[in-house]
């Protein structure tokens, strides 16, 4: 991997209902690059230059899920990195990036179900959503993501459903 090639600046969000339990997204298929897709993931999202990362991800949220209604109680310290695989280094992201570093927030979601909308964006992020467990999340996400998911389940384990 080229050690020049920068992490790509990102913020996620674990949205957290009224029962405890976390927002999911199916990754729809957007190009021959996107080896995410099918895999589950929480949303998450680019951080443009000089923006807020508290903004960002209820801009990211907006995008992706249709609503930001929802209020941050939580975040990792610092910021979780993680690599592309190999085969996507240099094609993904137009090639600038080596993978991504992520400042991850936890959010209680304030809205309704009706509110999340999976359309706002064209093309979509998700082509299916659901409410699952926090626990089951790093299995559901793509493997290279994995450990990034584990550490956000751990960390945000004392606000999710049993």
């Amino acid at each position: 991997m080229p050690p020049e090639l920068p992490y790509r600046p990102n913020v996620g969000a674990v949205l957290f209902n009224r029962a405890g339990l976390v927002f999911v997204g199916r990754r729809a298929p957007r190009d021959h690059t996107d080896q995410g897709a099918g895999a589950w993931q929480f949303p998450q999202g680019g951080l443009d230059k000089g923006e807020d990362p508290r903004a960002a991800i209820l801009r990211e949220l907006a995008e992706e899920i249709g609503t930001d209604r929802a209020e941050i109680i939580g975040e990792v310290p610092g910021w979780l990195s993680y690599d592309l695989p190999p085969a996507l280094v240099g094609v993904a992201w137009k090639g600038k990036w080596r993978g991504q570093t992520q400042k991850w927030f936890a959010l209680r979601f304030l809205g309704e179900d009706a509110d999340i909308k999976l359309d706002a964006e064209t093309p979509a992020e998700f082509d299916a959503w659901a409410w699952v467990k926090l626990a089951e999340t790093p299995a559901m996400a793509a493997g290279f993501k994995r450990p990034i998911y584990e550490r956000v389940a751990e960390e945000f384990s004392p606000l999710a459903a049993e």
